[in-house]
C-alpha cells in the first residue's frame, strides 16, 4: 500500500515529497520478490545495523515503511484504503484522513509542516463529495443551470 505524501499526491493533495512509501503487510513474500525483480531490483531483509530496504535499479525512489505513527496495523488500515486505477491495476493507497492522522501523531518538524495543506485537501474532498450527494438527489430538471442560446 502506498503510504505517505505520496499517497496524499494521488488523492490530489498539492504536496511534494522525494520517495513514495510503501507499507507491506508481509516484507519478502514472494509476490513482493517477483514484482522487484521484474524492475532489476530485490528486498534486503533488516539486519542488526539496518532497516529492511529495497536495493537495485528502479527501487532508488520507494522505502519499505513497517508501521505508520498514530495509526493501526496494516491489517486493520488496509480495509479503508483507496483503490486508486494505474494502468491495468488498482493502487492500495492510505486514505487522506489517515495520513493526516499520522503526520500529527509523528510531529516531525516535516511532518507538521504539511498538516494544514492535508487539512485543506481533505476538506476540499469532502466538500466535493457532499456536493455530488447533493447533486444526485437532485432530479436532472432541476440541475440546469445554463442555457444555451441560438444565434
Amino acid at each position: 500500500m502506498v503510504v505517505g505524501l505520496s499517497a496524499a499526491t494521488l488523492q490530489g493533495a498539492p504536496v511534494v515529497t522525494q520517495d513514495v512509501d510503501l507499507w507491506f503487510e508481509h516484507l519478502g513474500e514472494q509476490k513482493m520478490t517477483d514484482a522487484l525483480r521484474e524492475v532489476g531490483a530485490a528486498y534486503v531483509p533488516p539486519s542488526a545495523i539496518n532497516p529492511p530496504m529495497l536495493a537495485g535499479a528502479g527501487s532508488e525512489l520507494f522505502d519499505v515503511v513497517l508501521r505508520m505513527d498514530g495509526l493501526g496495523n496494516f491489517a486493520d488500515e488496509v480495509k479503508s484504503c483507496v483503490q486508486i486505477p494505474l494502468g491495468r491495476y488498482r493502487l492500495k493507497v492510505l486514505a487522506l484522513d489517515r495520513i493526516l492522522a499520522s503526520k500529527i501523531a509523528a510531529n516531525r518538524s516535516k511532518d507538521r509542516l504539511s498538516i494544514p495543506v492535508l487539512r485543506d485537501a481533505l476538506a476540499t474532498l469532502e466538500s466535493l463529495k457532499q456536493k455530488r450527494r447533493r447533486n444526485e438527489k437532485t432530479p436532472s430538471y432541476r440541475r440546469r443551470r445554463f442555457c444555451s442560446l441560438d444565434i
